[in-house]
């Protein structure tokens, strides 16, 4: 079971960084196209990040620790200074992505490969709603870390692979780096672990993601949000 749960999250984790690597290709090669796919990303990825803390994550991890609640009001808190502190210290009065700073993208995505860990560990089913809408956030992820390099001056060349590793490689060295501590830890901890997650999950997809699409919303990026949840769903349903 052990080897099972590494195997879905080692597979999560390397195809999140392999579709980083095709956001940052699509906007070197394709930007106008991928500016304009961008958007439906972030909202398919908002609809399932949104619905998985509530219907998964947060339910599961009060099952394991009554007080899992308070500790994901927490992991909410944190993400929402940690976001507050790269602002300042990048001094950029708008949130491109979430996080506008190139290090804030890093820890960022480093915390996903942690999430990884954590969620898998609960169960496969938890795993795998949490995980696909991070990694469907990745594509966009990796563009907007090219772009930002880009802005900052960086050639375009040089941009792809120091996007790819700021962005990329991070969450799977988050994930292989913590696994062993997670994988032996007592439920009742995981559950108070879990339960900073889901904080985590749903300021990302109510303060990072929503946000940003409803500033650049297209035609049918309502429509994206809703597959994204009915997604969610239809999984949770499925390996009921």
């Amino acid at each position: 079971m052990k080897q099972q749960t590494f195997l879905w999250m080692a597979g999560f984790a390397i195809t999140a960084a392999m579709v980083n690597g095709l956001g940052i290709l699509a906007i070197y090669r394709y930007r106008q196209w991928a500016e304009n796919a961008k958007d439906y990303f972030i909202c398919f990825a908002a609809g399932m990040l949104i619905s998985t803390p509530l219907m998964v994550a947060l339910p599961q991890a009060v099952r394991l620790n009554g007080h899992a609640g308070p500790i994901a009001l927490v992991g909410f808190l944190f993400m929402f200074f940690s976001n507050e502190i790269i602002k300042r210290r990048t001094q950029k009065k708008e949130l491109a992505f979430g996080i506008t700073a190139v290090e804030g993208i890093g820890v960022h995505s480093f915390i996903d490969g942690i999430i990884y860990s954590i969620t898998f560990n609960v169960s496969i089913i938890t795993g795998v709603l949490s995980a696909t809408g991070l990694v469907v956030h990745e594509f966009a992820e990796g563009i907007i870390t090219y772009l930002f390099l880009i802005k900052g001056g960086i050639n375009k060349k040089i941009s792809v692979l120091y996007a790819f590793v700021i962005a990329g490689l991070t969450t799977p060295v988050g994930a292989f780096v913590v696994y062993p501590f997670i994988s032996k830890v007592s439920e009742s901890i995981l559950g108070l672990m879990l339960g900073f997650v889901a904080g985590v999950l749903l300021y990302v997809s109510a303060a990072h993601l929503l946000p940003e699409t409803r500033e650049h919303e297209k035609g049918h990026s309502i429509f994206a949000f809703i597959a994204g949840i009915a997604f969610a769903v239809f999984i949770m349903i499925s390996g009921a």
